[in-house]
């Protein structure tokens, strides 16, 4: 297991050029938020674009357009309800305030049968995998999971200690040839073959919409060019990197992931020099 350290992202990180546009950059897909839960369609919106992505749209319900089109107007969004042109977009995330009801696992599906890409699997999109584990097999090959504790478990069964879980992401990695970012104290990611551990991060993350914004970070890498691995490894340092910079003026309990988010900038300043 190798510790992601500075210089390693340094190595793996590309800087945008002077001659580029945003179609260099790549588009984002987000299949994300619902009637109750459109902040994680937003913060997801909002990190994936402060993370470099040339382009992103959301994939929202029809009814929830107005937060959508006033909290992140660079955003451009589609419908929930409409069909989905899957070409246009080079990454599709996938997950954040989705839901879990049968109109979700429809979503799950269909973006299985049309996307022959990674895919960026979070939070209710985990819950539908965990319920119907036949779609495991059907992930596109270099697929990133970023579970969390519970939802790794529900994925592959109860497990007792980190060793435990960080030995059966590792298995599971190889049996799905899929990445996956096991959010923890210390956040752990394999490939089944390499497997790292974040050092950066603190307890400010631990609060609603924090896997939000590492779903959106993940994907602007990916959009980008990088391979899944090195997307997630960065995406994952980053994370924790603007949450470290945003101890400067919050503090554990106050933190809020927009802040964190609005540092982003700041951690990407950091990582360049």
């Amino acid at each position: 297991m190798e510790n992601i350290e500075l210089n390693t992202i340094r190595l793996l990180f590309k800087k945008h050029l002077p001659n580029t546009h945003k179609g260099n950059y790549g588009h984002v897909l987000l299949i994300a938020g619902n009637k109750d839960k459109m902040g994680a369609a937003i913060i997801a919106a909002k990190s994936t674009l402060r993370s470099g992505a040339g382009l992103v749209t959301i994939n929202i319900p029809k009814k929830e357009r107005t937060s959508a089109f006033v909290a992140i107007p660079e955003a451009m969004v589609i419908f929930r309800e409409d069909k989905v042109n899957w070409e246009k977009y080079n990454v599709v995330a996938i997950g954040p305030g989705l839901g879990t009801d049968r109109a979700s696992l429809q979503k799950v599906m269909a973006l299985l049968e049309n996307q022959n890409q990674p895919v960026v699997f979070d939070a209710d999109a985990l819950t539908v995998l965990a319920a119907n584990q036949s779609l495991l097999i059907k992930l596109p090959s270099k697929s990133i999971l970023t579970p969390h504790v519970k939802e790794f478990d529900r994925l592959f069964g109860i497990h007792t200690s980190e060793s435990e879980r960080r030995k059966m992401a590792i298995t599971m990695a190889i049996k799905y040839n899929c990445i996956i970012v096991l959010k923890e104290h210390q956040t752990f990611i394999t490939d089944g073959t390499s497997s790292f551990e974040n050092a950066t991060g603190n307890a400010g993350l631990s609060k609603g919409g924090s896997g939000d914004a590492l779903t959106g970070i993940i994907a602007a890498f990916l959009a980008q060019g990088y391979e899944p691995i090195n997307a997630a490894v960065i995406g994952v340092y980053l994370h924790g990197l603007a949450a470290d910079i945003t101890l400067k003026t919050q503090s554990l309990e106050s933190m809020l992931i927009t802040d964190v988010i609005e540092n982003l900038g700041s951690a990407f300043y950091h990582i360049q020099q």
